[in-house]
């Protein structure tokens, strides 16, 4: 049997990790700027997490959730008190499609509708609702067109408005920070209004914080930027540093069954020692703060080249678009200077989602590589 052919691959083959570093079969060190699709929040290896883990591994791993599980009511209790959101309920899964699939089901089960607004360039999972409102057509099969949705451009207010007003509107559903659309933040002023007008007409408002949350953006969650309450939030990536888990927080309004929802793995104990012990990181090393100051100095250094046009995002989520397709950039960074970057579906930006525990010293050396990359292909460009 061979692997199903659906990932290109770098020829590289990373065998262990520390920090912000990854380590290749030959010992070779490449820095982490792009975390493993921003899932890497406290940093490759962290002796803590792996203590913690490697205890629960020891110890029980799994048991269903037929059982009590006190590493649950931890998780949830700890995840409240540092994201401010303590008074949600939470709802424990194994990545982000699945958060984001329950999230709509819950909003389903509470209008009694089926109708959804998403927006362009907005990522939500490759499983059947998900993928319906992500703008990726490419990777709809026509299984996954089983509900209507009303397209949107990000920040478009009056759309939207409009667009709920009609009353027949089951969610509206947005990233707190597109990633992979490149990088696009949404104005405080338009998650205010959304909000605003999901209460007015009965619709329920998801901010996917899959990939934005857990501190990527200084914030707990980015959509904290604009001061709101949203019904549901998603989240996963980060939340295990590697270990798959995701969860929906759902609003005190919503009512718990039994039955309304499950999971097989999602919750296990192993997932549980692995989430406490990214929260506990994240508060002990005051990793949200760092998100902000490393941030702030790659922003402020990376729009001083003059082959970017701009730069977009919060904290340590990025986006740096240059005037040329930035693929062999990447290539260029990865192969000649040892740094993973990522890419957007903007095939001029260039994404950036380093562990939240990154340096100020660690990013003035991806600058100097960015820069001796820039050199070499301004050189070549003009011979």
């Amino acid at each position: 049997m061979k692997l199903f052919d659906v990932y290109p691959l770098f020829d590289i083959q990373p065998v262990r990790g520390k920090g912000c570093y990854v380590y290749d079969e030959k010992g070779q060190p490449y820095l982490d700027l792009y975390g493993g699709h921003a899932v890497i929040s406290i940093g490759h290896g962290h002796p803590h997490y792996v203590q913690q883990v490697k205890a629960q591994l020891e110890t029980l791993p799994f048991y269903s959730n037929s059982v009590q599980n006190p590493l649950q009511e931890s998780l949830a209790l700890k995840l409240g008190q540092l994201s401010g959101c303590a008074e949600y309920q939470l709802f424990l899964c194994n990545s982000g499609a699945e958060a984001n699939e329950n999230a709509l089901k819950l909003a389903s089960f509470r209008n009694g509708r089926s109708k959804v607004i998403a927006f362009r360039q907005g990522f939500h999972g490759r499983t059947s609702a998900a993928v319906r409102v992500t703008d990726n057509p490419a990777i709809q099969a026509v299984i996954n067109h089983g509900f209507d949705v009303l397209w949107h451009e990000l920040n478009d207010t009056e759309g939207v408005q409009q667009s709920l007003a009609q009353g027949d509107i089951c969610a509206v559903i947005v990233e707190g920070i597109q990633g992979i659309g490149g990088i696009y933040v949404p104005e405080p002023a338009f998650l205010q209004a959304i909000k605003k007008g999901c209460e007015e007409h009965g619709a329920v408002l998801i901010l996917d914080e899959v990939q934005s949350g857990y501190g990527r953006s200084g914030q707990f969650f980015a959509f904290q930027l604009a001061g709101i309450e949203p019904h549901l939030i998603t989240v996963a990536k980060g939340m295990g540093n590697g270990f798959p888990i995701g969860g929906v927080l759902i609003h005190p309004s919503f009512e718990a069954k039994h039955g309304l929802l499950g999971t097989t793995f999602g919750g296990s104990h192993l997932a549980c020692a692995a989430g406490l012990a990214v929260l506990d990181v994240i508060e002990s090393e005051q990793l949200m703060q760092n998100a902000i100051t490393v941030g702030n100095y790659l922003k402020q250094e990376l729009v001083k080249f003059d082959q970017v046009r701009e730069v977009r995002g919060e904290g340590l989520m990025l986006g740096a678009t240059f005037d040329f397709p930035v693929g062999a950039l990447r290539k260029a960074l990865l192969f000649e200077e040892h740094v993973f970057t990522g890419s957007a579906s903007c095939p001029r930006t260039l994404r950036l989602l380093p562990p939240l525990s990154l340096s100020r010293e660690e990013a003035s050396r991806f600058l100097e590589k960015l820069s001796a990359v820039l050199s070499k292909m301004l050189k070549a460009s003009t011979t």
